[in-house]
């Protein structure tokens, strides 16, 4: 074989070139043993431009069935495991390509008329990152469900909420919990908003400038259920603004995660003791036998720094981009790819360890973490958490707040002296503080007056947590 006829047959681009690609270049270039996870939506889109081809009366209608015929081979060869992926042929483009010619001939040629991989990735890319989006939705409904579960079975149980990390009010539990939920459900609407970007068909821009065919590009933007088509040919190739919003989306996401993970691993310390993992999320220690880690909070705090760190690569990438096309969008795929893969391992993990797994002989759901409500308790009567009820009592008696707020301080500073709580405190000396105190000051100093006089919208009463929990209920349901 000459020269020239080895290349012709190695790469589809290649007749302009008098000699072969070298080794190193080929695997420095190519991208087939990563973007091959788009094979998918490579055929899905490929069969909707023949399509419309035929339509156009592009292609005829024998070279649209040859073509049908021989994209369902090529996707049970690929589903079995039996394509060959060949990194001569670079990536999943040219692969399916190339054996798709090889199977139907002239037809399988006809197929490229109209674009150009530039615009088929661009569209393989979104295709693929649109399914990607819904199932991480699904993951995202499972996680809130987890954690609104959770909250319903804690509405009573009290934590003392902290700021600085110093006990402040105390709060329900099922409450903090609900804090969760309003994150993850921010999350799901960020993702939906990048799920309509993304759904829009870059495929009939070609290279860059459009092409001189006939094509309907509206008719295949609704075979493939896109929302729209990119307007301009050369944003069309060259966008990856879906895949930076993606990305950002799944940073706050994992940001979240991280956030709970926090609490889950400090709450889980002996010094804490507010919380017991299950053996199943643990690890345990190679020299001291008495250890249990809480090994999936902490990698998923670690995993958060991955995530972050590919949105900045992603950012990074683009910056410095002029139009249209150029190869260094070949690196968007693998920090998107892993993205995806970490934040949906990642849902799917907690939702369980927070939720709970039913058992395969009992059929009893499991939970994943167990609430030790006397740790909480006592840690809560430790930070004088009562003190702004006492303030609040006494500007309801009269007493300007900050004048409250100082007499607070020094019956605080009382109960200090004392190694006592302020509910400890007798009747005679609160009343040194300010004449307007009366017995019924015991019922806010307590941990349960306290939580049951926020009852208001938002707040942390359980019964707005009961009603917090059938809000979302039915918005998850």
């Amino acid at each position: 074989m000459s020269q020239n006829q080895f290349d012709k047959k190695s790469q589809a681009w290649s007749a302009l070139f008098s000699e072969p690609m070298s080794d190193l270049v080929k695997r420095y270039t190519s991208s087939v043993f990563f973007d091959k996870r788009l094979w998918q939506a490579d055929i899905t889109g490929s069969l909707a431009h023949a399509e419309m081809l035929a339509a156009q009366g592009i292609i005829a209608a024998e070279d649209h069935a040859a073509i049908q015929k021989g994209m369902a081979q090529i996707w049970g060869e690929i589903e079995s495991g039996a394509f060959e992926w060949k990194l001569d042929l670079e990536d999943v483009h040219l692969n399916i390509e190339a054996r798709l010619t090889q199977l139907v001939g002239d037809a399988g040629k006809r197929l490229h008329t109209g674009r150009s991989r530039n615009d088929q990735v661009a569209t393989d890319v979104r295709l693929w990152l649109r399914g990607e989006i819904d199932l991480i939705g699904e993951l995202l409904v499972d996680l809130q469900k987890s954690l609104v579960d959770v909250a319903e079975a804690n509405a009573e149980v009290i934590l003392p909420g902290f700021t600085h990390l110093q006990v402040a009010q105390p709060v329900s539990f099922g409450h903090h919990m609900l804090a969760y939920v309003e994150m993850f459900s921010r999350d799901a609407e960020r993702f939906a908003e990048v799920r309509r970007r993304t759904n829009r068909l870059p495929l009939g821009s070609a290279a860059l400038a459009g092409t001189s065919y006939p094509l309907d590009r509206e008719r295949v933007a609704k075979t493939l259920a896109m929302d729209g088509v990119c307007q301009n040919s050369l944003d069309a190739v060259s966008d990856r603004d879906f895949a930076i919003e993606f990305t950002s989306a799944a940073t706050l996401t994992m940001v979240h995660i991280s956030r709970m993970s926090e609490e889950l691993i400090i709450w889980m310390s002996q010094n804490f003791g507010f919380i017991k993992i299950a053996d199943r999320f643990t690890t345990g220690s190679s020299i001291m036998p008495q250890k249990k880690n809480p090994d999936v909070p902490e990698l998923a705090r670690g995993k958060t720094g991955r995530v972050v760190g590919h949105l900045m690569g992603l950012i990074t990438l683009m910056k410095g981009q002029p139009l249209a096309y150029n190869k260094d969008n070949q690196e968007d795929k693998e920090p998107l790819f892993d993205t995806v893969d970490t934040l949906k391992d990642t849902l799917r993990i907690f939702s369980e360890m927070i939720g709970g797994q039913a058992n395969a002989a009992t059929g009893q759901k499991e939970g994943g973490i167990s609430v030790n409500a006397d740790a909480m308790e006592r840690a809560a009567l430790k930070g004088y958490a009562t003190a702004t009820d006492l303030a609040d009592y006494l500007v309801k008696k009269g007493l300007p707040f900050r004048d409250a707020h100082e007499t607070v301080a020094h019956a605080v500073k009382a109960a200090q002296s004392h190694a006592c709580d302020l509910s400890e405190l007798p009747l005679s000396v609160l009343q040194g503080f300010h004449a307007s105190i009366e017995k019924d000051v015991y019922e806010c100093l307590s941990l349960r007056g306290s939580l049951n006089a926020r009852n208001i919208l938002g707040g942390t009463a359980p019964a707005q947590v009961r009603l917090q929990v059938e809000r979302h209920r039915a918005r998850l349901a």
